[in-house]
């Protein structure tokens, strides 16, 4: 008789094909969530919640980024500052502006864009930025802070938002064995925190680990982040397993994730695509989270 693979308590897959988890739908509904969380912020205590993006040279990918950023931020109501320096500029005039926007009230989280020009060392400077204004969550405080499970901690907005396609899609994470492909600072590892926190029984995986198969057919949800194309195959989910796909590869082929999608999605009970999936939750969750830390700022706004 054969073992039977499927996920204790993942949806079921009845015609044979996974529910498509639609990230814009997700993040429609978090940003008019954001929205409506500035406008009562506004109301109830005269806080403006304010966003400041600082951006390094021209570099077409990252003004590109930063533009959307902002028209976010305007639709739901957060003032923009922008901050555009030239490639050129010196480390010591960088770390004097983020000295500066730490300590401007009217700031609320600051946004460091990246990749840096080559001579500016990223992780220095994204340590001079305030822990509390970290919209990023990249500051080691905030990374500190989220290990321990402390709910101060500032969550990097790609492991948030797959938080959030995962509630979306009816995961039952307590108790569940979930599958992290990836342990990069700025998605596997805080998200094994966040997915620890919410009481599931994780396996970080990473580039060494033994028969990656066998892991993931044990899983009950599998996160994918490793920037490897289409790691992920059929043979490796269980029936009814949720599968969130983070990766994002420019081939040949086009824009594809760490997933196979046509073929694990005959077998997942819900799966996330690319694109359309973890992107668009990203700037969804930059705003929220700086709207929370302008909730910070007047105390008695305690966060829904």
């Amino acid at each position: 008789m054969a073992a039977d693979r499927s996920a204790p308590g993942a949806p079921a897959t009845a015609t044979g094909t996974a529910a498509v988890i639609d990230g814009r739908a997700v993040g429609a509904r978090v940003r008019e969530r954001v929205r409506a969380g500035v406008a009562a912020l506004r109301a109830g205590h005269g806080v403006e919640p304010g966003l400041a993006t600082i951006l390094v040279g021209e570099d077409p990918a990252s003004e590109l980024y930063v533009r959307r950023k902002r028209e976010a931020c305007a639709e739901a109501g957060i003032t923009s500052f922008h901050e555009p320096l030239d490639a050129a500029t010196p480390a010591s005039e960088l770390a004097a502006l983020i000295d500066r926007l730490n300590t401007d009230p009217a700031v609320h989280g600051i946004l460091l864009q990246l990749p840096l020009p080559d001579g500016l060392a990223p992780g220095a400077i994204t340590a001079r930025i305030a822990p509390a204004k970290d919209v990023d969550g990249l500051h080691p405080v905030n990374a500190g802070l989220l290990a321990h499970g402390s709910p101060d901690a500032v969550v990097p907005c790609t492991p948030a938002g797959v938080m959030e396609l995962l509630r979306s899609a009816g995961a039952e994470l307590a108790g569940a064995r979930a599958v992290v492909i990836g342990r990069s600072t700025l998605v596997g590892r805080p998200l094994a925190s966040l997915l620890l926190g919410a009481d599931a029984t994780v396996t970080h995986c990473h580039s060494r680990t033994r028969d990656l198969a066998a892991v993931c057919g044990e899983a009950e949800v599998i996160v994918a982040a490793a920037g490897v194309p289409r790691l992920v195959t059929a043979d490796m989910v269980a029936e009814g397993a949720i599968v969130i796909d983070v990766g994002t590869n420019r081939t040949d082929e086009g824009l594809v994730g760490d997933v196979d999608f046509e073929a694990v999605s005959r077998v997942a009970g819900a799966i996330s695509p690319v694109p359309g999936g973890v992107g668009p939750m990203t700037i969804a969750m930059l705003l929220d989270n700086t709207l929370r830390a302008a909730r910070r700022t007047a105390p008695s706004a305690a966060a829904p």
